[in-house]
């Protein structure tokens, strides 16, 4: 059985990355404040799921993380968009319009017959 939560589930892997390295291209910041950005925009369901996600782009050389004190109490790890990140961007942008037009032409048509 298909339910709602498992589309939605669906979309959000493949899309999460790029939301991450979006947020990111207007400056730094640090995962809890970026855990909460996607919580808020319905892209993840808790803070535990962006942490693996990190680890990946980190790894892809998509973005580089640095610890800096905090006056808040704990230092915390903020993470900053790379050239290699940047240039994922913006190739997911180009790449985004023609697919969702695409998406949206084929959703449209089949609603129509």
């Amino acid at each position: 059985m298909v339910s709602n939560e498992r589309v939605t589930a669906n979309l959000r892997k493949g899309l999460v990355e790029f939301c991450v390295l979006a947020i990111l291209d207007s400056g730094s910041t640090y995962g809890l404040a970026l855990a909460n950005r996607l919580q808020a925009d319905g892209l993840i369901g808790n803070e535990s799921t962006l942490y693996p996600l990190m680890a990946r782009l980190l790894a892809a050389g998509l973005v580089e993380s640095e610890w800096i004190s905090s006056d808040a109490g704990r230092p915390r790890k903020y993470y900053t968009l790379t050239a290699q990140g940047r240039e994922a961007l913006v190739m997911f942008r180009s790449s985004w319009a023609s697919m969702r037009d695409a998406v949206d032409r084929t959703m449209e048509e089949v609603s129509a017959q």
